[in-house]
């Protein structure tokens, strides 16, 4: 018998992205931290050619994490942003796949999605089922 995730996530959600790119970077009132593990980094490093010291810094503040992408200084938007489209969209993060919902692990190991307050895109397009969520959880083992 398969062993089953358990998992809680927001009930008659409805999300569409609208491609507003609040999710990439600062807003006034929200630093937005783009993290990354370490086998992101990787392999973002090796489709761009570019060493992760060119387009992340370490970090130590948010395990599992071990890198934050940089940000563009007058703008504070993600590097790989450019005309509100991500040039590594392919290879993003699961920080950004899983947006506009954060995902927990509680104790006793059941993951939880939450969803942001500040995504435009919340209570546009169509209702997000329980699938929906346990695709983004099996983005997981794609690492």
């Amino acid at each position: 018998m398969e062993n089953i995730v358990e998992i809680s996530y927001p009930k008659n959600i409805r999300f569409k992205c609208i491609k507003c790119a609040i999710c990439c970077g600062n807003t006034e009132t929200w630093t937005r931290h783009i993290l990354m593990l370490e086998a992101e980094a990787r392999r973002i490093s090796e489709a761009t050619l570019q060493p992760i010291r060119k387009f992340a810094k370490k970090t130590s503040r948010h395990e599992p994490y071990v890198y934050e992408i940089k940000k563009t200084r007058k703008e504070g938007k993600c590097i790989f942003l450019k005309n509100k489209l991500c040039t590594i969209y392919a290879l993003r993060p699961l920080i950004c796949r899983f947006y506009p919902f954060e995902l927990k692990t509680t104790k006793n190991g059941k993951y939880t999605f939450s969803p942001t307050s500040e995504c435009p895109g919340l209570g546009k397009g169509k209702h997000l089922r329980e699938a929906y969520f346990r695709s983004l959880l099996n983005q997981l083992n794609l690492l």
